[in-house]
């Protein structure tokens, strides 16, 4: 059994968006596409933007939420939006 306090290894990864995806700002958040695999994804809130532009200045991913302001409660909601990225290509592993 999962707890909420339980620590999160997607929150000491050091991630970034992949270097073949674009961000492009819209009223709603961003739209990210992947040059490669042409696949088009919603960012669909401002704050998630924010994290995912973040990502690269920072050693991990719960060090750009931090940077960002973003409240540990939202965390959870945060881990799986990033996951959801990781998933699609939009974000990746950064080296060293």
């Amino acid at each position: 059994m999962t707890t909420v306090d339980a620590p999160s290894a997607l929150l000491d990864r050091a991630l970034a968006l992949h270097p073949q995806v674009a961000l492009r700002p819209e009223p709603f958040g961003a739209l990210a596409y992947h040059y490669d695999t042409r696949r088009l994804v919603f960012l669909k809130h401002p704050d998630v933007v924010r994290v995912v532009r973040a990502l690269g200045s920072h050693e991990t991913v719960a060090a750009a939420l931090v940077a960002c302001d973003i409240s540990s409660d939202r965390f959870p909601a945060f881990e799986r939006a990033l996951m959801s990225l990781i998933e699609s290509e939009m974000l990746c592993d950064r080296a060293g």
